[in-house]
């Protein structure tokens, strides 16, 4: 018998069971007269050519023809009716179907039929798991004295080489010999095919050395699937081997055989051989097929070689080898890769104009290169017409998209597609989880990131080594040592080893806080677990020790960094530059420099900027300018901290005007100003007003030493605008809203209204994220006039506000009694197209529960839930977390009345998820489906099915979880996709 298949969990029986008893009740009584009109028809001869059966057969489904096969009187007829319903093109049989057909063939020892059932069962397999339900079915009737022949084991074996299901095969193939079979050559190809196909060329060629036991000789097919194998490994000389060793045994090789190597050969990126592998096959009379030219096509586009391309697309037409829509849909994904944005979407034209119809991978690709180029919404539209005309998203179409709006900082557009993926399917995957966890850690919003990581583990998705590295890296990234660590103890009590992505994290998060001690005892206790440090793990300690003034341990790692095999680069370099320039020893830098030089390690921007830098900082700032001059002659431009560097050095030395025209040359040069850019020469004019004051030059030096960059209250800012205008470099509206935005992280937001008021007197507006910077720095201030003024005003400039926008305001209104206008503000709010959940995580808990505002924030929920919009179980989890922390200082059955109001607001609607509370004290619970009494519902049963007492509805799948005294149950209303998955654990 052929190994068994794991039994389903009892919860999933029971349930099916149930489902399958209530379905075949219902199905039967629709047509309580088919199966036995069907089967009269079958006792008279000719029943075949009977006009009533081919009426009533278009009615017939599965489970009819499974009880006609089974009950009919005569096996023979109903043999010949599964044969003839099947050649049906309205029927398909299902796996119960062949099941009823093989119990009656092999009880009544009809085995020759039996075998041709037995492999129409396998062939009529379209999936993994319809082939594995017929491997449960066939080891059952396996064990009935229906053996597998020959026929039936190569054809199984096909169709779990087709799925990729090497592991069966190899069972199948091992119970094939044990019974005693002797294999085809067949079955050995069949065998050596998947494997290759794997990259399993070592178990490939234990399963070819048996073809020469059994006398047998491989043939083109044997041969090229090895040269598939080694081609996969990139192993290209081994491949060679092969095919030298088949030609000279006189197999002659095909199309597929030289397309196998030119696929090899350009995945190695050795496309000029490639190109030479296919003359020679014309050379030899062996025609390239569609499939030959594919690749060498895609790996040209790759590599920008548009010219080489397109003349490889005419000689291919030349031959008579029409382009299909897998090559057209290579030259978008590779006219995509090399940049070519306009080239690939011509492409896609292209084949609207040749009447080729586009497939799921030819959308997809063309869905990348609009969201790399920042066109969503052709990307939508692209998505919808897959719709209309049938082929449908998978999850690569979603995570293209995600991924592209993620790129692009629109974190809520993506929310509301990761909210459409969970409803309605495909299921997101641990790469949609990655990238949304990305995008919320580049945004700074680290709390919806941790909760997304939870919010994976609730839906059964497991977190790879890129999720926590992307976490831990973030949250050192922002300062949040203390969290990185948990999340690091929480990985490594998990019985995960960190990789050293994590570990370099770690140590460059503690030598930013100048941490540089604790840096070096994770350093230690990387080499103790056995993770190799890698050459960005040392740039990082490195630059770490270099910046704290520790040069000589930071060369003592160089040098065991060497040891390790690993040469110091660039980066190196400049992290030694860069210490040392910070910490005045600039000579030493330039030795550094020259010595990059002469070991051909070309320095980069930044490490002419430490230089530069450094010089400024011991006032050779014409040194400094001087370099710059030779970095631009090689080809490197200045960025916004070269020149503020450069500007600075000027403005140190009193050479202000100077200074000025810098700014103005770096303007010209498209290099736009920041705000630290601004301050620099905000204390020059503060330091030429000390000046003109005549005041002692020693208290001019003290002034100006104890300046601190934000603090510029006695400067006007308006005397630095007129001071741009007199050199003629007027302020755009760029220069006007970074200006904004710095003031306001300062919170000097009465300054920033004067510049707004300035800048539209000269009919400039701020862009969006100064308008955003504006707005949240009132509400921190309790201003919420002028906040709800720059509101409306966002919205006449066509400004779509952030859910972080929305959070500030709704919780400054609060917090000054308007809670009027924040509902009338949170109920616009909802009416966008947003992630019910994110609104809840933002605005609830990261807003109105953070300031402690209880009560409004249980009101809004009620609010959401009235509206019938769905609040997942983990968030409705977050929020009894939070509240519990909050209200420390209540009693416990003031948090549960909390708890239990907003979870009685919830709709017993369908495809409605249900929230039901349960309140135990002292062994007592109280159990709520709406205003119903739920049964076999638990502490101590998870994921059980609940059935309510009052309406005896099997309500769905409970899955318990403890929160203090309050127990949370989750509970699905109809099967949707979230029970859909929580029934496959």
């Amino acid at each position: 018998m052929l190994n068994p298949l794991k039994p389903r969990t009892p919860s999933l029986v029971h349930l099916q069971s149930r489902r399958s008893s209530l379905c075949s009740s219902s199905e039967t009584s629709s047509h309580p007269d088919l199966v036995s009109k069907v089967s009269s028809f079958l006792r008279v001869g000719h029943w075949q050519k009977n006009p009533e059966l081919i009426r009533v057969s278009a009615e017939l489904k599965p489970h009819h023809v499974s009880e006609i096969v089974q009950w009919h009187e005569s096996t023979g007829s109903a043999l010949q009716f599964f044969f003839w319903i099947s050649k049906r093109h309205f029927y398909k049989h299902d796996a119960r179907c062949f099941a009823s057909m093989l119990n009656r063939l092999v009880r009544d020892r009809y085995f020759a039929p039996a075998d041709k059932v037995r492999i129409m069962m396998i062939q009529a397999c379209r999936n993994e798991g319809e082939l594995k339900r017929a491997l449960e079915c066939l080891n059952e009737i396996s064990g009935k004295g229906l053996a597998l022949t020959l026929y039936s084991y190569n054809t199984l074996l096909l169709q779990l080489g087709k799925f990729g299901m090497v592991g069966l095969a190899q069972n199948t193939y091992t119970q094939m010999l044990n019974d005693g079979i002797k294999p085809s050559l067949l079955t050995f190809n069949t065998m050596i095919n998947m494997l290759c196909r794997k990259g399993m060329v070592q178990e490939a060629m234990l399963i070819f050395s048996k073809i020469f036991q059994y006398d047998m000789r491989a043939d083109t097919f044997t041969y090229t699937s090895l040269i598939l194998g080694h081609c996969r490994n990139e192993d290209i000389d081994s491949a060679f081997e092969v095919f030298d060793r088949m030609t000279r045994e006189g197999c002659d090789p095909n199309s597929v055989t030289y397309s196998n190597l030119i696929n090899g050969l350009c995945k190695v990126g050795r496309v000029g051989e490639a190109l030479d592998m296919l003359d020679e096959m014309i050379e030899k009379g062996i025609e390239p097929t569609v499939y030959t030219y594919t690749v060498p096509i895609t790996t040209l586009c790759e590599v920008g070689l548009v010219k080489e391309v397109m003349e490889l697309v005419s000689s291919m037409k030349k031959r008579g080898c029409s382009p299909n829509i897998q090559t057209y849909t290579a030259l978008i994904s590779g006219f995509s890769d090399a940049g070519l944005y306009e080239l690939a979407v011509g492409m896609y034209h292209k084949i609207l104009k040749l009447g080729l119809t586009p497939n799921t991978v030819t959308y997809n690709a063309l869905i990348n290169l609009l969201c790399l180029s920042g066109r969503f919404d052709d990307a939508s539209t692209i998505v919808r017409r897959m719709e209309r005309l049938g082929c449908v998203p998978n999850i690569q179409t979603f995570n293209e998209i995600i991924t592209g709006l993620c790129l692009v900082d629109k974190m809520e557009k993506a929310m509301v597609l990761f909210d459409k993926m969970l409803k309605f399917g495909p299921f997101p995957n641990v790469i949609t989880y990655n990238t949304l966890i990305g995008g919320y850690l580049k945004q700074g919003s680290l709390n919806n990131a941790a909760r997304l990581l939870d919010f994976m583990k609730e839906n059964g998705c497991a977190a790879d080594e890129w999720t926590y590295s992307e976490l831990i890296t973030g949250f050192c990234k922002a300062g949040k040592l203390s969290s990185a660590f948990d999340l690091f103890n929480d990985i490594v009590g998990h019985g995960i080893s960190p990789n050293h992505v994590i570990y370099t994290a770690l140590i460059d998060g503690c030598c930013k806080e100048g941490k540089v001690d604790n840096a070096l005892h994770i350093f230690e206790k990387m080499g103790e677990n056995g993770c190799l440090p890698s050459i960005e793990t040392y740039n990082a300690i490195i630059s770490g020790l270099s910046k704290a003034n520790r040069g000589a341990e930071a060369e003592k790692l160089i040098g065991m960094m060497e040891d390790q095999g690993l040469q110091p680069n660039v980066i190196t370099y400049t992290s030694l530059i860069d210490g040392l320039s910070r910490n005045g020893g600039i000579d030493c830098a330039f030795q550094i420099f020259h010595e990059m030089e002469r070991g051909n390690c070309l320095p980069n921007l930044l490490t002419y900027s430490s230089l530069i830098f450094g010089l400024c900082q011991v006032g050779k700032p014409e040194n400094a300018e001087k370099l710059l001059e030779q970095m631009e002659r090689k080809g490197l431009f200045p960025d916004h901290v070269t020149f503020t560097s450069l500007i600075d050095g000027f403005v140190m030395i009193g050479k202000l005007d100077y200074a000025f025209l810098l700014f103005k040359l770096m303007v010209a040069r498209g290099c736009e100003p920041n705000f630290r850019t601004f301050t620099v020469l905000l204390k020059g004019l503060q330091k030429e007003c000390q000046l003109f004051s005549e005041k002692a030059v020693a208290q001019q030096e003290a002034a100006y030493t104890c300046v601190s960059d934000e603090s510029y209250s006695a400067i006007n800012l308006f005397v630095l605008l007129n001071r741009l205008s007199e050199i003629r470099c007027e302020p755009t509206a760029n220069m006007y809203s970074e200006l904004i935005k710095g003031l306001c992280r300062e919170g000097r937001c009465a300054e920033a209204d004067q510049l707004v008021e300035n800048m539209e007197q000269k009919g400039l507006y701020p862009n969006k994220e100064a308008y955003q910077y504006l707005l949240i720095s009132h509400c921190r201030d309790s201003q919420v006039d002028p906040a709800l003024r720059i509101f409306d005003l966002m919205a006449v400039r066509g400004f779509e506000c952030r859910l972080s926008t929305f959070k500030a305001l709704i919780s400054a209104l609060c917090r000054v009694d308007r809670f009027g206008e924040a509902k009338a503000l949170f109920g616009r709010m909802l009416e966008k197209e947003l992630n019910v959940d994110e609104i809840v995580w933002t605005v609830l808990i990261d807003g109105l529960l953070k300031q402690g505002n209880t009560d409004f924030c249980m009101e809004f929920l009620h609010i959401i839930e009235s509206k019938n919009c769905m609040i997942s179980f983990h968030t409705y989890m977050i929020l009894a977390r939070e509240l519990s922390k909050i209200d420390k200082s209540v009693e416990a059955d003031c948090i549960a009345e909390k708890l239990k109001a907003f979870s009685a607001a919830c709709s017993a609607g369908t495809a409605q998820l249900a929230m039901v509370i349960l309140l135990f004290w002292h062994g007592a619970a109280s159990n709520f489906h709406g205003n119903h009494i739920l049964n076999n519902c638990s502490a101590d049963k998870s994921r059980q099915p609940c059935i309510c007492y009052h309406c005896n509805k099997l309500i769905g799948l409970a899955k318990l979880a403890f929160l203090g005294q309050v127990i949370v149950v989750k509970l699905d209303l109809e099967w949707s996709p979230y029970a859909k998955h929580w029934l496959k654990d």
